[in-house]
């Protein structure tokens, strides 16, 4: 497990360079008392892997921004990606609140970028924000923020451009089944073009949180998450946790109404990551130890296999 003794430690994302594993996590004091304010004070910090295990941890690499800026909070979870140039990017949440003593606050997304995936420099951003069109915004809810975070980036698989998934909420529908999985286009991974979502409201999740797609064997699965306090309409009442959905394809649309429920929440933020084997494991944050209370850390990989009948990863073991 990757765990820091004066940090919380939760949301992570991994790029692979072919010979490591890097780690990219979100961790705030534990001095901070409270683990409910980690999020407005979540800074990126980075850490290194040969095998997913055991972690060499390198420190923050991405704070937030001067005052004003989109990110002038806190920073949020996010994706590395490498482009044709050779350079390294990560998309991130950047999260500025309405005020210290209020949950309320916009979400946006940035980019930085890197030669070697551990010194990062942001380009001017915000590079893609909510678009009234098809997505709530801060204020036409009774919902506390303005969602649109977790980007997850990949390329397209013509080779036409690039995809992002996001964790938005549609602008029509009961306010608690909003959750739906937003999506942009981008020739160059800078400029960006928001689209309708790729999946429809009112499917049981207030949100659909850190997305991402992975193919298996022809087959494609949507992971996203959603703890038990968000889940609405017939799923109200029931545990939450790491999700899987089919998927028509990487970039959609997602049928979730199909979705069956991964791991519970006693981990959050799962990840699909290939080992060196080349086999697909879960990783997690702890987000429940015994008693409820939180500690945070990164799990170690759990093995998976993959049923036949849904075309769906499932844990090979217990947790």
């Amino acid at each position: 497990m990757f765990r820091l003794k004066d940090y919380w430690v939760w949301d992570f994302w991994i790029a692979d360079d072919g010979d490591r594993f890097h780690l990219f996590y979100l961790h705030a004091r534990r001095s901070l008392g409270d683990p409910e304010l980690r999020h407005r004070n979540a800074r990126i910090g980075h850490a290194t892997s040969t095998d997913l295990t055991d972690w060499q941890n390198h420190g923050e690499v991405l704070a937030p921004g001067a005052a004003g800026s989109f990110d002038e909070t806190a920073t949020w979870t996010g994706s590395v990606v490498r482009g044709a140039d050779g350079l390294w990017r990560m998309f991130y949440t950047g999260s500025s609140f309405i005020a210290p003593n209020s949950a309320r606050n916009i979400e946006a997304i940035g980019v930085a970028v890197s030669d070697d995936l551990h010194s990062w420099r942001k380009l001017p951003g915000p590079i893609c924000r909510a678009d009234p069109r098809w997505y709530e915004t801060l204020g036409t809810s009774t919902w506390p923020e303005e969602a649109w975070r977790d980007p997850w980036v990949f390329p397209d698989l013509e080779g036409d451009g690039w995809h992002m998934l996001i964790t938005a909420r549609a602008n029509y529908g009961e306010d608690a089944g909003r959750g739906v999985i937003a999506h942009a286009f981008s020739p160059d991974m800078q400029n960006w073009d928001v689209r309708p979502q790729l999946s429809l409201p009112e499917q049981g999740f207030g949100h659909l949180e850190v997305p991402q797609t992975v193919a298996h064997d022809g087959k494609i699965a949507l992971i996203f998450c959603c703890n038990a306090p968000r889940l609405s309409n017939h799923l109200s009442g029931q545990i939450g946790g790491i999700w899987v959905a089919p998927a028509a394809s990487l970039a959609g649309p997602f049928d979730i109404s199909r979705a069956q429920l991964l791991a519970s929440e006693r981990l959050y933020a799962g990840r699909l990551v290939r080992d060196r084997k080349g086999d697909w494991v879960l990783m997690g944050f702890h987000l429940q130890e015994a008693g409820g209370k939180f500690e945070g850390g990164v799990s170690d990989p759990l093995p998976l296999r993959w049923d036949g009948e849904t075309g769906l990863p499932v844990m090979a073991e217990p947790i």
